[in-house]
């Protein structure tokens, strides 16, 4: 796969996420403003750091051809497996900032 279309990949899911992620009602306050924007920076790094990790394993790993720097597999896989866990927790927390909070919580 060209490099354009792993950049088109990106735009097109950081685009997506903006869309579903920036709606806010007129009324909110601006804590809630502020949630909603955490999580939305938190989603969005999260989509460039799984991103990047692909980016890493096919292109570093499974793409034929000269290679300009040797490096070990292991490592490459250890480099992507670190952002993949990035990614993961960085979504978890984005989520939890976009959900509403409660404002009463039973015992």
């Amino acid at each position: 796969m060209d490099f354009t279309n792993w950049v088109i990949i990106l735009a097109v899911a950081l685009i997506s996420l903006t869309f579903f992620c920036s709606r806010a009602p007129a009324g909110w306050s601006i804590e809630n403003r502020a949630r909603r924007f955490t999580g939305m920076r938190l989603l969005a790094q999260a989509v460039l750091s799984f991103w990047s990790a692909l980016l890493i394993v096919v292109r570093g790993l499974f793409a034929l051809g000269a290679r300009t720097f040797h490096v070990a597999p292991q490592l490459v896989l250890a480099g992507a497996l670190l952002l993949i866990v990035a990614s993961c927790y960085w979504s978890i927390r984005g989520s939890k900032l976009l959900k509403p909070r409660r404002l009463f919580s039973a015992p």
